[in-house]
């Protein structure tokens, strides 16, 4: 049998101001600051890693810190946004009304019909969605054949989610101040969406290259004209999903790379002997792959899909408890071996960091 991806490892993005970054997503969407360390590639600047209580794969969200780079865009080869699994409808209410107490910008609640969903931007514009882990993909078609058939949105569907009057309205009735355990966002990723030029190109690349299961094939359901394709593992089970939008070339600028944009993601296999196979067959077909890269907590190496946008494919260990006790994780600046001697002169590039009391007390 051939080793599989498991699912989504982390997704990599650019902010501009590392303490902005901590305050937001441990202060308001409640994640764990699990490691504080630099990027090994460019160790001036930091490396943030957010997740459950110990980073597992599919929680963690890591943030390049570029203070002077320029804003980015999505386009071409880049991510268009990712999403967080909640549990359930009455918890996406609940983040609805937090998110907007909170004088942070919300849309939705949008029925996906395999999901419903909102979206709302953190401080450097990088859109986040909050899905549902239901009701799933099979709800259209049979697990036998999922994936295989095109599928138009339903009608009704569309109707509701042109009703802005009522989307606006619907929220929940009452402030939510603390984050109930019916809302917690600490499993992590429910899928990552990307933009491609050719979707059946995509396709290949994902089916054909890197073993994944088509579990839908649709239109974006906000420009009903572009096709929208979904990859996973286990009949599309949240965690494990890349999306990817088509847009004509012509008509779709490239990626920007900067501030908000997605520098790259990657997906979890469960050892080496796992990520050496992916490795040697990239190799044999002539797909540009890296070679195996120690970052401490997981071995990586790095592709791209057709459009250029860069993909990891990360093991699952050792992870991030293997040079901090679980209780104190992120609360210090951890520097790999290779680095430790320049501690000093990195430390006096970076910003010290305040991290929030309440980093210790994330749900599981």
């Amino acid at each position: 049998m051939n080793p599989n991806i498991t699912g989504l490892h982390h997704i990599t993005i650019v902010c501009g101001d590392a303490q902005r970054t901590v305050n937001f997503y441990t202060g308001v969407l409640g994640l764990r600051l699990v490691k504080q360390t630099v990027n090994f590639d460019d160790p001036g600047s930091y490396h943030l890693y957010f997740g459950d209580r110990i980073g597992s794969p599919g929680t963690a969200i890591t943030f390049f810190e570029w203070k002077q780079a320029p804003k980015g865009a999505p386009g071409l080869g880049g991510t268009h946004h990712y999403a967080l699994r909640v549990a359930d409808y009455d918890g996406l209410l609940k983040w609805k009304r937090r998110l907007t107490d909170l004088d942070v910008k919300v849309d939705g609640p949008y029925d996906r019909h395999y999901f419903t969903s909102i979206y709302f931007k953190d401080p450097d514009g990088t859109i986040i969605e909050i899905a549902t882990d239901g009701p799933g993909f099979t709800r259209d078609e049979p697990a036998e054949t999922l994936g295989s058939a095109k599928l138009d949105p339903p009608h009704e569907m569309m109707v509701r989610n042109r009703d802005e009057e009522m989307i606006h309205k619907t929220t929940w009735p009452d402030p939510v101040e603390q984050i109930t355990p019916d809302m917690a966002l600490a499993h992590g990723m429910h899928h990552i969406s990307a933009i491609a030029a050719n979707i059946e190109r995509t396709h290949a690349f994902y089916a054909d290259i890197l073993g994944m299961q088509r579990v839908k094939m649709t239109s974006n359901f906000d420009d009903p004209t572009s096709a929208h394709w979904y990859w996973g593992v286990d009949n599309g089970k949240p965690g494990t999903l890349i999306t990817y939008f088509e847009r004509r070339p012509g008509q779709e600028r490239q990626v920007r790379m900067g501030q908000g944009q997605t520098h790259h993601f990657a997906f979890s296999v469960p050892h080496d002997a796992a990520q050496a196979f992916f490795k040697e067959k990239l190799e044999r077909i002539g797909w540009p792959v890296s070679p195996v890269m120690d970052r401490s907590y997981f071995k990586s190496i790095y592709s791209r899909d057709p459009d250029g946008h860069i993909v990891e494919i990360a093991t699952a260990g050792p992870g991030f408890a293997v040079d901090e006790d679980v209780s104190s994780l992120g609360e210090k600046l951890m520097l790999p071996p290779q680095l430790a001697r320049r501690r000093s002169e990195i430390e006096a590039t970076l910003t010290p960091l305040h991290v929030p009391q309440g980093n210790r007390e994330v749900m599981k």
